[in-house]
């Protein structure tokens, strides 16, 4: 859904980036001069000399007592769009169920959050991890583990990343019934003071 809004809104920005471009250039240029043809009366940019708004375009609704609430209006709700344009690429879709595929071709569904939370304690017996998090997103045929591991300080963090893969993700997988569970994971270290000698 969020990839189709996506596509929509850069093709619709495109096209009327690429109208206004190409009005502007037809105008500065004055290439209806040079190639011959007519623009239609209502084109506001006809020559070099000729600015996209006037003043009389500029000020013609000032005086109305609806204008100003109405251009503020549609700033404040092209300003949430926009917000929550933004939000939505920067939060990642958390999956609700993975569907998994059986031999006699039966589809069970399994909660995210239950697969997740199984990830999060196997991976916390693991030797040098003192919390971890799982978030599964993707497609619930397809899911991806994003997970988070908080290091002890004595983690040697190759090791734990190669135990994490082999078993805690792979039994994940293995349980799932999952063809393939890519993964991203973040490593952060235990922050400790420094212990004094006396």
């Amino acid at each position: 859904m969020l990839k189709a809004v996506n596509r929509v809104l850069l093709g619709l920005l495109g096209l009327g980036l690429f109208a206004l471009g190409g009005g502007v250039l037809l105008g500065g240029l004055d290439l209806q001069r040079h190639w011959g043809f007519d623009l239609p009366g209502w084109w506001p940019f006809r020559g070099p000399n000729d600015v996209v708004l006037g003043t009389e375009g500029r000020t013609r609704w000032r005086e109305e007592d609806w204008w100003w609430p109405v251009v503020i209006a549609v700033l404040a709700v092209l300003l949430a769009l926009l917000l929550w344009w933004l939000l939505a690429q920067l939060r990642r879709h958390r999956l609700g169920q993975v569907l998994i595929e059986s031999e006699d071709d039966a589809t069970a569904r399994l909660n995210g959050r239950a697969l997740e939370d199984a990830i999060e304690e196997e991976a916390q017996f693991l030797d040098g991890i003192s919390r971890a998090h799982v978030r599964l997103t993707g497609r619930c045929t397809a899911p991806v583990a994003r997970v988070r591991l908080l290091l002890k300080p004595h983690a040697e963090p190759v090791r734990t990343l190669e135990r994490l893969s082999r078993e805690t993700l792979a039994h994940a997988r293995d349980s799932a019934g999952l063809d393939r569970l890519p993964s991203e994971v973040q490593l952060r270290e235990v922050r400790h003071r420094a212990r004094r000698i006396a």
